[in-house]
């Protein structure tokens, strides 16, 4: 086979990477009793159907050498060089590493393979062959091992397949995937396909016989086909849809290839007049292609008898590039125009992956946010300018922003779509022309994380509240610890590099940056930090007689230092600090009841009080109890307008019948002596019968 497209010389190596791999493996065997070899051979089989090259056909044979043999990657680069290598290094797994579990482990290898494959698509091929040849023996395991591989085929390898357009491979790996996690609904469902098949034989034949003529008729040269939906597309449409199989009616399929793309569109004009056309179900991936670089036109129709059946037209240029994908590049030379489309769009994702894996150091966040964009984007927008970007289906405009670029994401504010105003959160739809409106001030915003669809967005999100929380804890930390050092009757600035550094040795964290960071999010406790500063040491006393030093309290701090929701503290109220571990500090009012039932450490509470002038508006609510009559609202909220507060929202209980009526409010004022005065400008009201600040 190989003899077919490669040089001599490449053949000799490929003969070569076999005899060292026969020779690695002597001895082993697999699961089912077969010689080892027989793996490896059949993975650089499958490889050499796509006509991938000598390097990566001799990284197929030896792929497992490294892992399972006493070969070492050295070896393979003195023998083929080292892009053989690179390839089998990037396709071994992570053997030595002690891994917190099962799961991180897992994550690790997929990281480790697809920043492998960022670097060189041919990692991911082999990969996939690698895979594919796996699911096709996997009878040998025992169930449990099945069902996991099963799952992870069908929520990894089937995806990147997907991804990379390679359409026969992702559909086999969802069929096999199925079998084996699910065997007996693939056992009932095969079995109801097999009748269907039989009852509709007839049916298709004439749809098919009736196409041909139509397309004849119009002068149209083309190759009409039937096809039969796989198994597990149906399963999926029907647990989406909630329908039972005799409700599935479009399990099959009719593709068309054409000469040229003109024809294309000719040969779907001439069969929307053979059969009408089901509205909103017509699809032209020519025009707009899919994210992995697919072309063709989708339309389902009202065939004989109401028969619902989906059709593709497509040129065989474009045939190729839809079962091939990026392998295209090495099976059809031809294909240039469309190839080189697919191939940039290909390196765009793996460049994404690189984007996020920097962003992401946890191995299994990298890994969910890769989940996010391995599933095919199903919405396709407009910036300003008309260039097209494909997102996930249910993404908003912050996925969006994020596309177009980072620094988009992180600022913007608002959005227009089709030349309206939108918030941030709205879901997009195909064909939206989208406008973003960005300010220097903004920041993202943890409330994002609950309406973006896409792993970039996502990424992006967490990185900046990661680095910001870092920041402001470390901010944080050093207040709390210049407040113990001051408790110890020691001056902050007397503390010197040396102390610093005799205590990170043999310390976990690295920096002073880390130590502080860790004080300010409660993993470490300020007294103990200081004391091991101290320890040894001989430090002038200062005076602390005016009494222990406190906390400043802006209100603006942010992620390190917040506001209790439960009781809503305003400058004014008295106050204590908590540290939650992992939260940072925590500031509560003193007569708040989660402060009397805490049972913390009490190393673990933190002086705290207000900046004399904090410059900004809190949030504080208040109920009041009404004369239940026309116009009582708009006295209200005439009352609180004069008083300079602002209403944040309303809440009234529409159950509520009678003489009186209890009203909600969540207002924002300066301080304590501000909602004094809003609380006297309501009393004064004849209206108002009762008024009381509420905790939360």
């Amino acid at each position: 086979m190989v003899g077919d497209y490669l040089k001599p010389d490449d053949v000799k190596l490929v003969e070569q990477a076999f005899a060292v791999a026969s020779v690695a493996h002597q001895g082993q065997r697999r699961r089912s009793g077969e010689p080892y070899i027989t793996h490896p051979l059949a993975v650089a089989t499958i490889c050499a159907g796509w006509h991938l090259d000598a390097q990566a056909l001799c990284a197929a044979l030896l792929h497992d050498t490294v892992e399972d043999t006493t070969t070492t990657t050295v070896e393979i680069a003195h023998q083929f060089g080292r892009p053989v290598a690179d390839l089998v290094e990037g396709l071994s797994k992570l053997e030595k590493i002690e891994f917190q579990s099962e799961q991180h482990a897992q994550a690790e290898n997929f990281r480790k393979m697809l920043l492998a494959m960022a670097r060189d698509v041919r990692v991911i091929l082999v990969k996939l062959a690698d895979r594919l040849h796996n699911m096709r023996t996997l009878d040998a395991m025992s169930t449990e091992k099945q069902k996991r591989i099963a799952r992870e085929t069908l929520e990894i390898y089937a995806p990147i397949a997907n991804r990379l357009g390679l359409h026969r491979v992702f559909q086999e790996l969802q069929e096999l995937g199925f079998r084996f996690l699910h065997p007996h609904r693939y056992q009932v469902l095969s079995k109801a396909v097999k009748a269907a098949r039989g009852n509709r034989r007839e049916l298709v034949g004439k749809i098919l016989t009736t196409i041909r003529s139509r397309l004849e008729s119009q002068q149209i040269e083309a190759s009409v086909s039937g096809r039969e939906k796989n198994l597990y597309s149906i399963y999926t449409k029907m647990v989406e849809k909630t329908l039972p199989f005799s409700k599935v009616l479009d399990i099959y399929g009719f593709r068309i290839l054409v000469k040229d793309v003109p024809s294309c569109y000719l040969a779907l004009g001439a069969l929307h007049t053979l059969y009408k056309p089901i509205p909103g179900k017509f699809k032209d991936y020519i025009g707009i292609p899919k994210a992995n670089g697919y072309r063709s036109l989708h339309s389902t129709l009202f065939g004989p008898f109401e028969y619902p059946i989906e059709i593709q037209i497509r040129t065989v240029d474009m045939h190729h590039l839809a079962e091939a994908g990026v392998a295209s590049h090495w099976m059809y030379k031809s294909s240039e125009t469309s190839l080189s489309d697919v191939q940039q769009q290909t390196h765009q994702w793996l460049q994404s992956l690189l984007e996020i894996q920097t962003e992401n150091r946890d191995p299994v966040e990298f890994l969910e946010h890769i989940k996010v964009d391995l599933f095919p984007g199903e919405v396709y927008v407009f910036t300003p300018k008309g260039q097209i970007k494909a997102l996930p289906r249910g993404a908003s405009c912050i996925d969006f922003a994020y596309a177009v670029h980072t620094g988009v994401g992180n600022h913007c504010v608002a959005a227009k779509i089709n030349d309206e105003l939108a918030p941030l959160r709205t879901q997009l739809k195909s064909g939206d022309r989208v406008e973003i409106i960005t300010s220097p001030d903004a920041v993202p915003h943890s409330a994002w994380l609950s309406f973006t669809a896409s792993g970039k967005a996502r990424s992006h999100i967490r990185h900046h509240l990661k680095t910001r929380q870092y920041t402001e804890s470390s901010e944080l930390g050093e207040r709390l610890l210049n407040q113990a050092l001051r408790s110890l009757q020691v001056d902050p600035a007397a503390i010197s590099r040396e102390q610093w550094d005799q205590l990170l040795r043999g310390d976990r964290a690295k920096t002073r940056e880390e130590v502080l960071a860790d004080i300010g999010l409660g993993r470490r406790l300020n007294l103990v930090v200081a004391r091991k500063l101290l320890q040894g040491q001989e430090m002038p006393l200062i005076d602390t007689a005016q009494g222990r030093a406190r906390v400043i309290i802006r209100g603006t701090e942010g992620l390190a230092v917040q506001l209790a929701t439960c009781c809503r503290p305003i400058p004014g109220d008295p106050i204590i600090g908590l540290i939650a571990k992992g939260q940072g500090l925590m500031v509560h009012t003193h007569e708040c009841k989660h402060i009397r039932q805490a049972h913390g450490n009490h190393e673990d509470w933190v002086d705290v009080e207000w900046e004399s002038t904090p410059g900004r508006t809190f949030d504080v609510s208040l109920k009041l109890m009404v004369v239940h009559k026309r116009g009582v609202l708009a006295t209200v909220a005439a009352a609180f307008s004069e008083s300079h507060a602002n209403i944040e929202s309303l809440f009234q209980d529409s159950r509520e019948t009678g003489s009186y009526a209890s009203l909600n409010f969540t207002i924002s004022v300066r301080d304590r002596n501000h909602l004094a005065e809003v609380m006297l400008a309501l009393r004064a009201l004849p209206e108002v019968v009762r008024i009381a600040r509420v905790e939360g």
